[in-house]
């Protein structure tokens, strides 16, 4: 019997991990855009002034929050980082 596909519960009210969105990949709520995607902008443009550049569309607080959780989940979101660049 099938079960309803649940998301997960969010570690922040801006960071979730929902296998709807990006195969479960962390991810700013109610968009596309991976916490991998954020990192990656602040580290090519320069930190949080760049991601905001980048990302537009992202309050300020979801960046910082984003940012955050790849500091306490840095393995988790390397990890999503090196599988993308292989993947290309």
């Amino acid at each position: 019997m099938a079960t309803a596909r649940q998301s997960s519960t969010p570690p922040t009210p801006y960071i979730v991990r929902d296998h709807g969105v990006l195969e479960g990949e962390p991810s700013v709520r109610n968009t596309r855009i991976s916490v991998r995607s954020v990192v990656l902008a602040a580290r090519e443009y320069g930190g949080e002034a760049g991601v905001r550049t980048a990302y537009p569309q992202l309050e300020p607080a979801a960046i910082e929050a984003a940012l955050a959780y790849y500091e306490k989940h840095r393995g988790v979101i390397d990890r999503y980082i090196r599988e993308n660049l292989a993947d290309d």
